[in-house]
C-alpha cells in the first residue's frame, strides 16, 4: 500500500524537474547568436502610423523635439533600417543631429540623409560623445545582455530637459538561478528616478543623471523564449552587488 509520503514524492518527481542551471553567454557569444542579430527586429518602422514610434513610444518623437533646442538631437539605440531618423530629419531643422545605432546596421543601400549618421556597432560597446533630447530604445533591450548597464549609461545622455523611454520586460531580469529578479530592478530603477508602464511595458527618465543600481551583471541567454512581444528575446542574469 503506498503512504501519503510516498505518493508525495512521485507527484514532485513526475512533476517538479529541478531546475536547469541558466546558460550565460558572453557579449561576444550573445551578439553571434541569431536571435541578437535579428535581420527582420525593427526594420521597418516608421516616424508614424500603425507600425510606427509614434504608436509605439505613446507620443509623437517630432513634438517632443520641436519644443526643444534650435538643434534637437535624438539618439535612437536599435534603430534598425533608420527609417523613423530619415523622416524625422525632413521635419526638423538642418542643424538637427539624429543618431542610430544598430548591431546589424542598414541591410537596405540608401542615399545619406543630411544630418541622419546611422553606426552599425553594438549598443553594448557604443558610448554617446554628446548629449540628446530624446534617447529611445523601441523593443531593443529585449535583445541586449547587460539591460540595466546600458539604461545607466543612457541615463547620462540626456540634456537638461531630455527624455530616455525604453520598453523593459521585467521577466527578462533574472537572479543567477534563474529566478525573477523584476520586482527588485523596477524598485531600484523607480528609486533612481525613472518611471515605469506596466501595461505598456514603457520605462521613462527626464533629465540626465548618474544612476548606479545594486546589481552586478553575470550574462545572458539568447534561448530564453518569447517574452510579452511574442518573439524570441534574451533573459539577463545578475546577482546583487556587494
Amino acid at each position: 500500500m503506498t503512504t501519503l509520503k510516498q505518493w508525495c514524492d512521485a507527484h514532485h518527481r513526475r512533476h517538479f524537474k529541478p531546475m536547469t542551471p541558466p546558460q550565460m553567454l558572453s557579449d561576444e557569444e550573445l551578439q553571434a547568436s541569431s536571435v541578437v542579430a535579428n535581420n527582420t527586429m525593427n526594420r521597418e518602422r516608421r516616424l508614424t502610423g500603425v507600425n510606427s514610434y509614434a504608436r509605439e513610444l505613446g507620443f509623437a518623437p517630432i513634438s517632443h523635439l520641436s519644443g526643444c533646442s534650435t538643434s534637437p538631437s535624438w539618439l535612437d539605440l536599435c534603430c534598425g533600417e533608420g527609417r523613423a531618423l530619415s523622416e524625422a530629419a525632413s521635419r526638423l531643422p538642418a542643424s538637427a543631429v539624429l543618431t542610430g545605432i544598430d548591431l546589424v546596421g542598414p541591410l537596405v543601400p540608401s542615399r545619406a540623409t543630411p544630418g541622419v549618421e546611422l553606426i552599425t556597432a553594438s549598443v553594448a560597446d557604443w558610448t554617446a560623445t554628446r548629449a540628446y533630447d530624446l534617447i529611445t530604445c523601441v523593443h531593443g533591450l529585449h535583445y541586449v545582455g547587460d539591460q540595466l548597464g546600458l539604461l545607466t549609461r543612457a541615463a547620462s545622455w540626456l540634456t537638461s530637459e531630455g527624455l530616455l523611454v525604453a520598453h523593459l520586460d521585467p521577466n527578462s531580469i533574472c537572479w543567477a538561478d534563474g529566478t525573477p529578479a523584476g520586482r527588485a530592478t523596477l524598485a531600484a530603477l523607480r528609486a533612481a528616478g525613472f518611471t515605469y508602464s506596466s501595461r505598456h511595458h514603457r520605462l521613462t527618465l527626464r533629465g540626465p543623471r548618474s544612476v548606479q543600481l545594486p546589481f552586478v551583471y553575470l550574462g545572458a541567454d539568447p534561448h530564453a523564449g518569447p517574452n510579452y512581444t511574442g518573439q524570441p528575446a534574451v533573459a539577463s542574469f545578475y546577482q546583487r552587488r556587494s
